[in-house]
């Protein structure tokens, strides 16, 4: 089945940007999950854990509209949910997100026979936590709404704003970069990654590889925009023990150090930031809008990171950005080694003007030789288009889909 084809329905824009979700215009057909296993060009290891093979679950939506001369026209959307393949950055990971999946969010919106983005929520709200999970399914919807409409992500989750910003054409794009074997390994690491353009560089730290590879890159690199990435390691130590040796860092002009201590001590982090002069950034520990308001009130942290699939969904994201631009919050996008089927999703939302921090938007090519949508290349300013296709705005490679599949299963309406 191809993305779209036949005439065109009668979906529009309406003025809040929302495609009009009546059952007389689209109607759902079912979903296919996909547990796919995508060999990654190196390992990646963080805090978090190492893999070599991206573990991932994808949603495919299918919908059925009826064009002007009432011709049946199915149309697919795809989604990723970018849960690892353990439970180390969160609880959620890929074969616990086929297991809800199967057994309550598929069913849920079955038996409400959702064909639209904004049913989702509703229809999920009864069960708890997943949001990656359910992120997939949001998109997979949003993508096969918008490709049937003729709208772009961007400027669909553009009009869902209500900072009523116009979204740009193009992202600046910044590169994560692993822990490292060595200190060698690393500068060679992050001079390819400069040489083919990036302009942000966030580097991976833990307790003992901190302050000798920060300053590695900082001494060959003085003007380069730098961030370091703790996954919550240093939560292992005492405070006062956690706080002298990350102080350490703020001689080196990061533009933040982030997610230092627990997923759940937003205390300790206001307490650090107290005591730190780098800002701090809150990832794991942001789940909801609400959270982001919580760790703002209490002050720990100035910088926030934006990624859709912890905070349930690119709708949610949206509100996220809106509440950090009212607070004028400095936000970039976050990442989660994914393929290209959330990466488009992610420059999409990275397209809206409170993203004025380089995200993890890396090109295709990164992390596979082989992706699943694309391709998005990096322009020579060190930017990525957003795509500007309908919905996710780039082709879905079924070849490749299907070449590393490890499971399909498709539930029908």
């Amino acid at each position: 089945m191809g993305r779209g084809t036949g005439a065109r329905p009668t979906l529009s824009l309406a003025s809040t940007g929302r495609p009009d979700c009546h059952q007389d215009q689209g109607s759902l057909v079912g979903f296919e999950l996909v547990r796919v296993s995508v060999p990654l060009i190196a390992p990646w290891a963080s805090s978090a854990g190492t893999f070599s093979q991206r573990d991932s679950l994808l949603v495919r939506a299918v919908l059925r509209f009826r064009g002007d001369r009432g011709a049946a026209n199915e149309v697919e959307g795809w989604g990723e949910c970018p849960a690892l393949p353990g439970p180390t950055y969160s609880a959620e990971y890929t074969a616990g997100a086929q297991d809800v999946s199967e057994r309550y969010l598929v069913p849920a919106l079955l038996r409400k026979s959702v064909a639209c983005v904004a049913g989702v929520a509703p229809a999920l709200a009864g069960v708890k936590g997943h949001n990656m999970a359910k992120t997939a399914f949001e998109a997979a919807l949003m993508d096969a709404e918008l490709v049937a409409g003729g709208v772009r992500m961007a400027d669909f989750l553009g009009g869902q704003s209500r900072t009523g910003a116009v979204v740009a054409d193009s992202v600046a794009a910044g590169v994560a970069i692993g822990l490292s074997g060595s200190l060698g390994e690393l500068l060679d690491e992050v001079a390819l990654r400069l040489e083919e353009g990036y302009r942000r560089v966030k580097l991976k730290v833990r307790p003992g590889w901190d302050v000798e590879p920060v300053g590695a890159v900082r001494e060959r690199w003085p003007a380069l925009v730098l961030f370091a990435d703790a996954n919550g390691s240093y939560g292992r130590l005492p405070m006062g023990q956690a706080a002298e040796q990350l102080a350490r860092l703020d001689g080196y002009g990061l533009s933040c150090l982030e997610q230092p201590l627990g997923d759940d001590d937003l205390a300790g982090h206001a307490e650090l930031a107290r005591r730190l002069g780098t800002p701090l950034c809150l990832d794991e520990a942001l789940t909801s809008p609400g959270a982001i308001v919580s760790a703002l009130r209490v002050g720990a942290c100035s910088v926030v990171n934006i990624k859709a699939g912890r905070l349930g969904g690119y709708l949610e994201a949206v509100r996220a950005h809106d509440l950090c631009v009212e607070q004028r919050v400095p936000v970039w996008c976050g990442g989660m080694v994914e393929t290209g089927i959330a990466r488009a999703a992610n420059l999409a939302l990275a397209s809206l003007p409170g993203f004025c921090l380089p995200g993890d938007l890396s090109a295709t090519g990164r992390f596979f030789e082989v992706d699943l949508a694309g391709p998005m290349a990096l322009r020579p300013d060190g930017t990525i288009a957003v795509p500007s296709g309908a919905g996710l705005g780039v082709p879905v490679d079924q070849e490749a889909i299907s070449r590393f599949s490890t499971s399909r299963t498709w539930w029908p309406r």
